[in-house]
């Protein structure tokens, strides 16, 4: 065995940088978090070809004494922790020391610092961690550090580096959750010259998040919670605007980024039954709690955290997102896309060839001479007059002919309804006419169903609105909900022929391990062969057809972890039972079945989202209308 000798000082840096530094984001991180902790109210930040050339962080914060800014570079200086009952209690972000030492253990610094009323500054040179060069100078109040050739002296951390465009990306994101964490500072962020990013720092998070995220973010819902003396504030996306990954899932504890598997689920979990599968919220979150609740010293980055109860922790974020979301109203309105207007054809003498290129563009007023004007004049007189119907018919040919895309959403005239007092022209070809009135609701109900859109929409006026309700959405969410408030076992049916479903061994072994639950759910299952399921019963409501593809969905549910949460596989069920017995899109339903679905809709806030995570109901506004119609 070799012998057991002690590091070096210089050796035991560069290992600690190791664990701090892991590329330039990491030391942006570290420079910002000291000088948010020296009270600077704007920090600017400026890199060169990634950071790793070239990167100054900038603060107005305090600044640091000459013999404090020689400490800072020593391995364990701090200005936070004076005893060993300091460490369970941390409230602040970042010291002056420790990270500074790793810093200095690896690159080339120039440190610039200056406190309030000294008549000048410090300055300090250092190279892999050693003070070369000291001066008095004069700069601003507070601290300027200048971070060059970082690496130079570990090639093997180098070349683990990845392109300026990679790194400069990474400091960029680092810029930014801090931004977020202290929307009271102003940060202003430079790469190559060119400004990124810049923040007011009016303590506004909103105006933080807007900076950051831009126009994305500008539709999310306010949250303002408190629970058990713990307090969360920030902002959600609503289950509209959900996103194909968790990328825009920020969440910091007591103004510290954090990585926490426990607020994701969480926040999750405020989404359930309101989200699409495969779709994630984006958050911007703030939880506050005494230091004493929270452990930062987990990870050497303390990006990582432990909770002391983290049931308060979950509740906390899971309710109070909730919340939020519930007293949000979210019908979308409907989005008209600008298209190009058409140009009116000109008069002719001459005729127009049926092949011409409708891109071919004739200016509206033209100059005729006095025997073209003739010839025009006794062919419009002598021309059949078409009835309305059949210029109805041809206009609708003609524009089909120039937009084939406009023949699938041609549409026909209905009989008059009861509101018209004018007949309308006959129809120009028959068409299966569907029974369509409008229904007169009580006066004490603000609104009307007018009547419903290709069978699949209902059509519903209050007021200066108009509302198009899913009937397939809306029906399914209230199956759901009517489901789910019935806590009792699910009726079940036998089969008389099982059903055979062949699973991975993974998911067979879960689905066996839980027949208990699924027995709440109305499923009896047996072993029968290699990795093979034989269903022997199967919820009420549910048809022999999916009954294989719902009990595979239950196996990935529990391989996932959900087994921890049986409502939540209970609710995964109750998602297919309701979709599979809600009316569908296209079929025809009675008047009384229509009016029960938007009197639901109508009368219930709750109802914004399929289970899935659609919306059941969009908004047309008259003004909107008459937007359309030139009306305005």
């Amino acid at each position: 065995m070799p012998k057991i000798i002690q590091l070096s000082p210089h050796i035991a840096n560069l290992i600690a940088a190791g664990e701090v530094v892991e590329r330039p984001a990491s030391v942006v991180k570290e420079l910002l978090e000291n000088a948010v902790d020296a009270g600077a109210s704007k920090v600017t930040i400026e890199i060169r070809d990634g950071g790793m050339t070239f990167l100054r962080v900038t603060d107005n914060g305090c600044g640091m004494a000459p013999e404090d800014a020689r400490t800072a570079f020593l391995r364990h200086a701090t200005s936070k922790l004076r005893s060993a009952e300091d460490l369970a209690a941390i409230g602040t972000m970042g010291f002056r020391g420790e990270a500074l030492a790793a810093i200095a253990s690896v690159s080339r610094i120039d440190l610039m610092t200056k406190t309030a009323g000294a008549i000048s500054g410090t300055s300090l040179h250092l190279e892999a961690g050693q003070i070369q060069e000291e001066a008095e100078v004069g700069c601003p109040e507070g601290t300027t550090i200048i971070i060059r050739d970082l690496f130079y002296n570990t090639p093997a951390r180098m070349k683990f580096m990845k392109s300026d465009t990679v790194e400069g990306g990474r400091v960029a994101a680092a810029v930014q959750l801090q931004a977020l964490a202290h929307p009271e500072v102003a940060f202003q962020f430079l790469r190559d010259g060119k400004q990124v990013l810049s923040t007011p720092g009016n303590g506004g998070l909103q105006a933080a998040v807007y900076c950051v995220y831009g126009r994305d973010c500008a539709r999310m819902v306010s949250v303002d919670s408190r629970w058990e003396g713990y307090h969360l504030t920030g902002y959600v996306a609503k289950p509209t605007d959900a996103r194909p990954s968790r990328n825009l899932q920020t969440f910091f504890v007591n103004n510290r980024p954090v990585k926490s598997k426990l607020l994701v689920s969480a926040l999750e979990e405020a989404y359930r039954n309101q989200i699409m599968v495969g779709k994630f919220p984006a958050c911007v979150l703030h939880l506050t709690l005494p230091a004493g609740a929270v452990d930062v010293n987990v990870h050497p980055a303390k990006t990582e955290v432990k909770f002391l109860s983290e049931k308060a922790v979950f509740d906390c974020v899971h309710y109070g997102v909730l919340g939020a979301l519930n007293k949000q109203p979210d019908r979308p309105q409907i989005q008209f896309q600008k298209k190009p207007e058409a140009v009116p054809a000109p008069p002719s003498a001459a005729p127009v060839s049926a092949s011409a290129s409708p891109a071919r563009k004739e200016p509206f007023f033209r100059t005729m001479t006095a025997e073209q004007y003739k010839t025009f004049s006794a062919a419009m007189q002598d021309s059949p007059k078409p009835t309305p119907a059949a210029a109805s018919a041809t206009a609708v040919k003609i524009r089909q002919e120039a937009d084939p895309s406009l023949k699938e959403s041609v549409i026909v005239p209905r009989p008059a309804q009861s509101v018209v007092s004018a007949p309308l022209p006959p129809m120009p070809e028959p068409v299966e006419e569907v029974e369509q009135t409008v229904l007169e609701m009580p006066k004490d109900i603000p609104w009307r169903m007018v009547g419903e859109l290709y069978n699949s929409y209902i059509l519903v006026e209050q007021g200066d609105d108009a509302f198009l309700i899913d009937k397939h959405a809306a029906h399914e969410r209230i199956l759901f909900e009517k489901l789910k408030a019935n806590q009792e076992k699910i009726s079940a049916q036998s089969l008389l022929t099982p059903i055979p479903v062949r699973l991975s061994p993974s998911a067979t072994g879960e689905l066996l391990e839980n027949q208990e639950t699924l027995d709440e759910l109305g499923f009896e299952i047996e072993e029968f062969g290699e990795n093979t399921l034989l269903l022997r019963q199967i919820p009420m409501d549910l048809s022999p057809e999916d009954a294989a593809d719902a009990l595979e969905t239950l196996a990935s549910d529990l391989l996932s972890g959900r087994r921890e949460r049986s409502d939540t596989v209970r609710d995964e069920l109750l998602h297919t039972v309701a979709c599979k017995a809600a009316i569908k899109a296209g079929w025809k339903n009675d008047e009384a079945e229509l009016l029960a679905v938007a009197k639901a809709v109508m009368s219930r806030e709750d109802l914004k989202y399929c289970p899935h995570g659609r919306p059941i109901c969009v908004t047309l506004s008259k003004k909107q209308l008459e937007k359309q119609f030139k009306r305005t």
